[in-house]
């Protein structure tokens, strides 16, 4: 066993139950590989563990985003470096062979070597209550497309009366109207066809108060996470969601905006060879934070006008639309890092006031959500009206007694 003063590297493995930890030396030797269980109890021992072949200099951890979240966590909270690693190169397991203490020697090795640097995200902040809300906001989105895709498949094969009355409509006023059905017998099809449009058109409307709750909490996070994200141009509350989940609740692991941009897959690549100098896309990185910097790039090129005449003068120099919005991005992944990492005050009081969330609303705070009330309630009244709308132009159209 080496002395306690001496400095070794730790490689983990991380599974859904158990985690298998490797420690080398700073010579690079093997002093001992071990398996815990994913536990508290567990992230407990791996670290005694560890610290009985000496001072822990960092740990290098597979899957720091899945498996490996709350061991990471842990560290971080026992004030020992963490480093995300990546698996293994292919030509490395192919001369080594894989299983888990390989895979674990081999994060350890990464770790000593500075071959893995990347900070890992610490999970343990607001920007996490945005990540795991927008998940359910993702499914609950992808589940009201489903049924909306069902009504219309329903009412493609429906009676011809219905077929006619329903088609015109648009997707809410369609759904609105069919949950409000009142089926009779279910032997007749055309029965049965709309107690099937009013189960559907019930669970869209679920579905549809479900995702305006989320969309809410997301719109009050995102404003109380980084408020001048918010006021940026062309940023609302699913492009910063986005945008804060890519950096994670602590941005400053970030070291620049060309690590930010590398990370949203917005900076260009070099592909020089010869006498040939160019650059290539980034077609990897965060997939989801480089959708969000798109869309901020054509909402300020549909409204703002710097941008505008930036891509006045970018195609006079003879460049593409496709290629001003890939500059644009670029400039904006900057633009974005900076307020990550470094938000400017907020003055504007319409702002602050989600400044309290979550730890209790001052009297200042709760006035000013009371100030929301008559809006809420007046798209209450004309949601009313536009249903009893609805029920009165469907039964017209049928031809049936009013209610």
């Amino acid at each position: 066993m080496a002395e306690s003063n001496v400095g070794i590297y730790g490689g983990v493995d991380t599974h859904k139950d158990d985690h298998v930890a490797a420690v080398i030396d700073r010579a690079g030797r093997l002093v001992g590989t071990a398996s815990f269980p994913a536990t508290g109890r567990g992230y407990r021992a791996l670290v005694t563990w560890m610290a009985q072949f000496g001072s822990i200099v960092k740990v290098g951890v597979e899957g720091t985003g899945a498996y490996g979240a709350g061991l990471a966590r842990h560290l971080a909270k026992v004030e020992i470096d963490v480093v995300e690693v990546n698996r293994p190169n292919r030509q490395m397991r192919r001369r080594r062979g894989k299983n888990d203490t390989v895979d674990a020697e081999a994060a350890a090795r990464a770790a000593l070597n500075t071959d893995a640097t990347a900070i890992p995200k610490s999970h343990d902040g607001i920007v996490e209550s945005i990540r795991v809300l927008r998940i359910a906001f993702c499914s609950a989105c992808d589940a009201r497309v489903r049924v909306s895709l069902q009504i219309r498949d329903v009412i493609c094969t429906a009676p011809d009366e219905l077929r006619e009355a329903l088609e015109p409509l648009n997707n809410n006023d369609r759904a609105a109207l069919v949950a409000r059905f009142r089926p009779g017998s279910l032997t007749d099809p055309v029965q049965a066809t709309k107690a099937s449009l009013r189960s559907l058109g019930r669970r869209y409307e679920e579905l549809t108060i479900e995702l305006d709750q989320l969309r809410g909490d997301l719109d009050e996070l995102t404003r109380h996470a980084n408020p001048a994200l918010r006021r940026a141009k062309g940023v609302g509350p699913d492009v910063a969601a986005l945008l804060l989940i890519a950096a994670g609740d602590n941005p400053h692991r970030l070291r620049s905006d060309a690590a930010f941009a590398a990370l949203c897959g917005a900076n260009p690549i070099e592909a020089s060879s010869g006498r040939t100098v160019r650059h290539r896309l980034n077609r990897g990185g965060n997939r989801q934070a480089n959708h969000a910097l798109w869309r901020i790039a054509l909402t300020r090129l549909a409204t703002d006008p710097n941008t505008k005449a930036y891509a006045t003068r970018r195609r006079a120099e003879g460049k593409t639309t496709r290629d001003i919005i890939r500059c644009l991005k670029r400039y904006i992944a900057r633009e974005v890092y900076h307020l990550l990492t470094h938000p400017p005050a907020v003055t504007d009081p319409g702002e602050l006031r989600t400044a309290r969330l979550g730890a209790g609303l001052s009297l200042t705070d709760a006035a000013r959500a009371l100030d929301t009330i008559p809006i809420r309630i007046s798209e209450l009244e004309r949601n009313i009206r536009r249903n009893d709308q609805l029920e009165h132009r469907y039964r017209t159209w049928l031809n049936l007694p009013a209610a």
